[in-house]
């Protein structure tokens, strides 16, 4: 069972304040213990409240797969979504064949098994996470739509969703009035249009940010605003960018892409790669407002109606997270939006953020064998939104030494290290 110094565990800093370590911290805090989150920022929006705010439980396949890795050169950019810019290339080669390694056939069946269980538990977790939050009104599980737009294209995407593992979803024919909605919106009858039921999306991220900050709070939760220079490998202690240290009964590690170079001092291996993802939003529009995600799956982009806009995101570019954004991918969500003739009016604002991913795609979540109470839990590539809260309740059982819903054995970061 996790201790401090002198029985069970009652305070905690969570290294990282994006929706995995807020949601970490959250549920600590819900379990007890005295929680500060540590982060350079605050407010901090990182990569998960960039997103399309899907909850994507329909994404049981992980992208570590031969079918990815046989379709990569026709998906490059600038033909496709898939970016490995030159310059970053000492960065995504080895990761690249990293995840070639991964996705082999009986590496890939036992992550689909790993991430499938966890995404079953990802829907409920954000239900109840809103409703503590009293935000239940912002989870809403409507589906979202799938728009082909080839006779071609719609008849090998519908094939391929139906022979996919899509956990606890289905997809299904559009209604009569499910398409006369999407010819208004789109100005046209689909080619090929399906919907998945099962699945949910954020009303609106700002106000559930929001919503969870001040539920954080009033819970008791502190904020210090400071990057962790290092974390002491003896003790459940951060050395601060000023010098500083602070301490408490356990750490818990969350800090996206950073994760990596803190680990990495403490003899652990995270084969973190900034999985740079790009948006375009805009405060106004005509899409109506209680309109499900729709994702384009010619273009490799999805769009969704927020309470305070509209937003079209895309784009998986492999890079170093501090090297600079490419505006031709802005260029080309601009272009796919003006092609379809999608109400974005203008000022459109232009985003970039980092996912963090691991090669094999599934997340690291669980407790160190090197450091005395640290925890860890990042690396959730496209899914940071979607696991969250799953991912919070794992960490405050693993803290208070209760028994997590799932086997976390799969997600050990000892999985990179050769001892899994």
């Amino acid at each position: 069972m996790p201790i401090g110094k002198s029985g069970p565990a009652e305070t905690a800093i969570v290294i990282g304040g994006g929706i995995i370590g807020l949601s970490s911290a959250l549920h600590l805090a819900i379990k007890g213990l005295r929680v500060t989150i540590v982060d350079p920022q605050f407010p901090c929006r990182a990569a998960s409240w960039g997103n399309a705010g899907h909850i994507a439980v329909e994404q049981v396949e992980p992208l570590a797969s031969m079918a990815v890795v046989r379709s990569l050169p026709k998906r490059l950019f600038p033909a496709g979504p898939v970016a490995l810019p030159l310059r970053d290339i000492d960065t995504w080669l080895p990761f690249t064949l990293k995840l070639v390694r991964a996705a082999a056939p009986d590496r890939f069946a036992r992550g689909k098994r790993a991430l499938g269980a966890l995404l079953v538990e990802a829907l409920p977790a954000w239900q109840r996470l809103a409703d503590t939050a009293s935000a239940g009104d912002l989870v809403v599980a409507d589906g979202h739509y799938v728009v082909w737009e080839s006779p071609a294209t719609a008849r090998d995407g519908r094939a391929a969703w139906e022979a996919a593992d899509k956990g606890t979803t289905h997809i299904r024919d559009l209604t009569a009035d499910e398409r006369a909605g999407l010819a208004a919106l789109l100005g046209r009858d689909p080619a090929g249009a399906a919907r998945f039921e099962g699945t949910a999306r954020i009303a609106d991220p700002d106000l559930l940010a929001e919503a969870l900050d001040a539920a954080f709070a009033a819970l008791g939760g502190e904020r210090h605003t400071a990057a962790v220079r290092r974390i002491a490998s003896d003790q459940a202690s951060v050395v601060l960018d000023d010098g500083s240290i602070l301490s408490a009964d356990c750490l818990v590690l969350a800090a996206g892409v950073a994760s990596r170079d803190l680990l990495a001092p403490l003899g652990h291996k995270a084969p973190l790669i900034a999985e740079r993802g790009y948006h375009i939003q805009s405060a106004a529009s005509d899409w109506p407002a209680d309109f499900p995600p729709v994702v384009f799956e010619d273009r490799s982009m999805i769009v969704t109606r927020f309470r305070s806009g509209i937003r079209a995101a895309g784009f998986v570019e492999f890079a170093r997270s501090a090297s600079p954004p490419d505006p031709r991918k802005w260029d080309r969500l601009e272009a796919h939006i003006d092609a379809l003739g999608l109400p974005f009016d203008r000022p459109r604002a232009r985003w970039m953020g980092a996912r963090p991913t691991l090669p094999d795609y599934l997340p690291a979540i669980g407790r160190s064998r090197r450091v005395p109470n640290l925890f860890y839990a990042f690396g959730h590539q496209h899914l940071g939104l979607t696991l969250a809260p799953a991912t919070g309740e794992a960490i405050a059982a693993l803290v208070t030494g209760d028994a997590p819903a799932l086997d976390l054995s799969p997600f050990d970061i000892a999985r990179f290290e050769g001892h899994a």
